[in-house]
């Protein structure tokens, strides 16, 4: 063993300061239940962070024993060494959470009344199984769908986790289901445009229009904007969810009369 990694007791900090759990390598495999040879294959291995290193000695902390029972729940469950790096390296190049839920704009409330969902890495693992891989994380990432905070990753939207949930378990790879989303975020986008054009031409013209001059803007202005916007919260979300419903009915029946199509032939 080597000389900066010798069993030590925790280190402890002065009294009067909170007490901040630090371990020497063999201190911490001990508490994470494996061997100083497995901690040290998972450090070359990249799968925890560098320790903080005082002169010749190493410290590991909590996030490193977090980690390391988060890679034993995940080898528990079947995944690969390799597949755990993958999903692990997502909290490195995650979204930030605020950046997610789009908080940086207090003038309007949220238009979503979507639920974000909190995920540890063996609970997103569980819910996609084989499908997790660093293309699909990325791509997770990269749509708005996942962000990073701390030890976990949180989800945009319960329902959207669900629906997706359900899709890889009907037996659609996730990366159909993410390029889907995708564009189903795309058209999305446009039809918002749609609604907050209408919003802008016909109901906010003369207060807009001096917000972009950079007037003053009076209190009672600016809760006109956001009440505005909530009254017509239900309108835009009526008229999709029936548009849809229709568009459904008509490709549905578009591809039944297909089929029958190429059905005929063989009938005869």
């Amino acid at each position: 063993m080597a000389a900066n990694e010798n069993p030590q007791d925790e280190r402890t900090e002065p009294a009067g300061h909170p007490a901040a759990r630090e371990f020497r390598m063999a201190d911490l495999a001990e508490e994470a239940g494996i061997t100083v040879r497995t901690l040290r294959f998972y450090r070359e291995r990249k799968l925890i962070p560098p320790p903080r290193r005082e002169g010749r000695i190493a410290w590991y902390n909590e996030h490193h024993l977090a980690r390391l029972r988060t890679i034993g729940a995940l080898l528990e469950r079947g995944h690969t060494l390799g597949g755990i790096a993958e999903l692990l390296s997502a909290f490195d190049t995650g979204r930030d959470v605020g950046e997610l839920l789009g908080l940086e704009n207090p003038l309007v409330p949220p238009w979503s009344e979507e639920t974000p969902v909190r995920l540890t890495p063996e609970e997103l693992a569980d819910h996609f199984s084989e499908d997790i891989t660093a293309e699909n994380l990325s791509t997770s990432l990269d749509i708005g769908y996942l962000a990073v905070d701390g030890d976990e990753f949180v989800h945009i939207s319960r329902r959207l986790l669900d629906a997706s949930t359900e899709l890889v378990h009907q037996g659609i790879p996730l990366a159909a289901v993410l390029e889907a989303g995708r564009q189903v975020r795309a058209h999305a986008d446009a039809l918002a445009e749609v609604f907050t054009g209408l919003i802008r031409t016909h109901l906010l013209s003369d207060v807009l229009s001096r917000i972009a001059a950079c007037e003053d803007v009076a209190p009672q202005e600016a809760d006109h904007i956001g009440a505005t916007i909530e009254k017509l919260r239900p309108l835009s979300k009526g008229v999709v969810e029936a548009e849809l419903s229709m568009a459904m009915d008509r490709r549905v029946r578009a591809e039944l009369a297909q089929w029958r199509r190429e059905e005929e032939p063989g009938e005869k």
